[in-house]
């Protein structure tokens, strides 16, 4: 497996095989119970009291004590440390049911992520023992400090200190950090702050306990009114030498790697939001009657609810692509010998490309869909007694934490840029035989046969359009593209929409291999509509970005060669996405 298996990256230079691709369909009987389990969890303690928790985040404090009990804190925590040692991808199927939580997807999101994975993944064996157990079990809540009023983006430039006493036994913490998830209940504040003139930060693992740690009020908030959100404030908190968090300086390197874990699992976290809004828009479009007949019935409307499953279903087959591939890696490095928590670390840091594209694909996914949700409920959807208004809200934040999207684009093809010139992934060798390519007539390669053989030859030229801009935008940019952003964007969403639009093709490929054609007819359909929407992202971006950087001649061939490489041969799509919510009419919801 390991000599097969895909690396980070590559999917831009390499084909993909359906039978090589995790689905979600494919989780084991285990897994769907911890799934129910979770969304029973929800039904009974969370839904019914969603608006007490947005009234009162200190609320949240007594339902992550009651997820704690289900064992749902420590689904990816090992045995030995109090957790169930689940895989990470059913961290993610977790993360997915929870996110239809609202204020709670955040208030969870926190503890388990950046709250409890630094100290599994840098923590001494001694810090392990005495935090994950009773964090797991929900009898301690974490937070994570890093974000100050002038070190956001720039984490590094953080101005919390960390000064060693004199019987060096204590650092003392003085500091102000703010945006603080969970703060407001929290026992163990992950903070960050640097030593002495260090130029990198330091971490250190600090107890409520340890005192000199004071709160502000909370935050008055656009959405996610449920989670705690307070300023913390570090003066002389003495913390003991043995609670620092890995080696001095390697803070920085700790909150990147976390953050990379935090992107892919919101990734994840959006989907259970997308299916619930979409779910009361279908029902509401079915029972508001105008007319004389349901809204459901027009053709303005289900445009809207099939887009809007359409966009989840490609998003869900990304997500869990990236997720078990993570495991993949995970495994072979532990076969080669890593400890279990070096062997996650590199896992994840391989596949941060994938975790920063679907981090920002997955957030506008769920921008769009609440954004739709409103509409379709009308003037109904703008009031606070619908359920559209609050998940508008609480959208709206997805785009801006664990690294604006802005940031995201911009990773996503320097990590890519860097992994080429770092010899990991050879990009040069196909993107010189693409512009070889450019200069000799039209390729009249055929499809390949098969229900998606035109899906497959345009997935192989989209690839080639990003290594034809990309290429030319180094040789002609060289060192001065890392300042031209706009490009850099550009560059990302064309990955991102090849990433997306290939992994919703292996996944339907995949379930027809499961179940036939016959069942899968729906999925057959937004996977079609989703790949004519990717082609036409994609040609938009390589455009936008050739015209940002070339003209006359080289202009003029490289617009050609992208109109050669985007040529696709799409369905009726309006006829598709009729019939998508016609399905989702009948079934009462998102049903895929």
């Amino acid at each position: 497996m390991s000599k097969n298996a895909i690396k980070g990256g590559e999917f831009l230079i390499r084909e993909t095989l359906a039978q090589d691709v995790f689905i979600r369909e494919e989780f084991s009987e285990e897994q769907n119970m911890m799934a129910e389990a979770c969304q029973n969890f929800l039904e009974q303690e969370i839904y019914p009291n969603a608006l007490k928790i947005d009234a009162d985040p200190m609320l949240s404090e007594k339902y992550l004590e009651k997820a704690g009990e289900l064992g749902l804190l420590g689904v990816s925590i090992p045995e030995e440390y109090g957790g169930l040692g689940m895989n990470f991808v059913t961290s993610l199927l977790i993360a997915d049911i929870i996110g239809s939580a609202g204020s709670f997807s955040t208030t969870y999101g926190a503890h388990t992520g950046i709250g409890m994975l630094p100290i599994l993944y840098y923590g001494s064996e001694e810090q392990k023992l005495k935090y994950l157990p009773k964090l797991s079990a929900g009898e301690w809540k974490a937070c994570y400090c890093l974000t100050e009023p002038f070190a956001g983006s720039d984490a590094n430039s953080g101005k919390t200190k960390a000064v060693l006493t004199e019987d060096g036994k204590h650092y003392k913490i003085t500091g102000q950090k703010m945006w603080i998830t969970n703060s407001g209940f929290a026992d163990v504040f992950i903070v960050f702050a640097k030593i002495e003139d260090d130029k990198k930060l330091t971490a250190f693992i600090v107890e409520k306990s340890f005192n000199g740690i004071t709160l502000n009020p909370e935050e008055h908030k656009l959405g996610i009114k449920g989670s705690s959100t307070r300023q913390v404030f570090f003066n002389d908190c003495m913390v003991p030498v043995e609670n620092m968090l890995s080696t001095r300086e390697n803070g920085f390197k700790i909150a990147v790697n976390i953050l990379n874990i935090g992107r892919i699992k919101l990734a994840a976290g959006v989907l259970g939001g997308c299916k619930l809004v979409t779910t009361y828009a279908t029902k509401y479009a079915n029972e508001r009657i105008q007319f004389g007949v349901p809204i459901a019935s027009f053709g303005a409307m289900k445009h809207k609810l099939g887009e809007m499953a359409t966009r989840i279903y490609a998003t869900e087959s990304a997500d869990y692509r990236v997720g078990q591939d993570i495991d993949h890696a995970i495994e072979s490095l532990k076969a080669q010998g890593l400890s279990d928590s070096e062997a996650k670390l590199k896992g994840l840091e391989q596949f941060a490309v994938e975790c920063a594209i679907m981090k920002v694909h997955s957030s506008e996914v769920l921008d769009f869909v609440t954004d739709e949700g409103v509409q379709i409920y009308g003037g109904m959807g703008y009031s606070a007694d619908a359920p559209m208004e609050r998940a508008y809200r609480d959208a709206r934040i997805a785009r801006i934490y664990e690294g604006t999207n802005e940031i995201n684009r911009l990773l996503s093809v320097d990590m890519l840029i860097k992994k080429a010139l770092k010899g990991e992934l050879d990009i040069v060798g196909p993107a010189m035989k693409v512009g070889q390519e450019l200069m000799g007539p039209p390729s009249m390669e055929a499809a390949p046969a098969g229900l998606f053989g035109e899906e497959k030859l345009a997935l192989k030229n989209m690839k080639k359009a990003i290594l034809m801009v990309a290429g030319k935008a180094l040789q002609d940019l060289q060192k001065q593209l890392e300042h031209e952003q706009e490009i850099l964007m550009n560059l990302s969403d064309m990955l991102t929409e090849v990433y997306v639009a290939e992994s919703t093709v292996l996944r339907t490929e995949k379930l027809i291999g499961l179940r036939g054609e016959a069942a899968c007819q729906q999925q057959v359909n937004m996977t079609k509509v989703y790949f004519a929407h990717a082609v036409d992202m994609l040609e938009r971006a390589g455009k936008t970005a050739i015209l940002s950087f070339t003209t006359g001649d080289t202009q003029k061939v490289l617009l050609m060669g992208l109109k050669r490489f985007t040529k696709y041969n799409a369905a009726n799509t309006k006829n598709l996405r009729r019939t998508i919510a016609d399905s989702m009419v009948e079934g009462g919801g998102y049903i895929f």
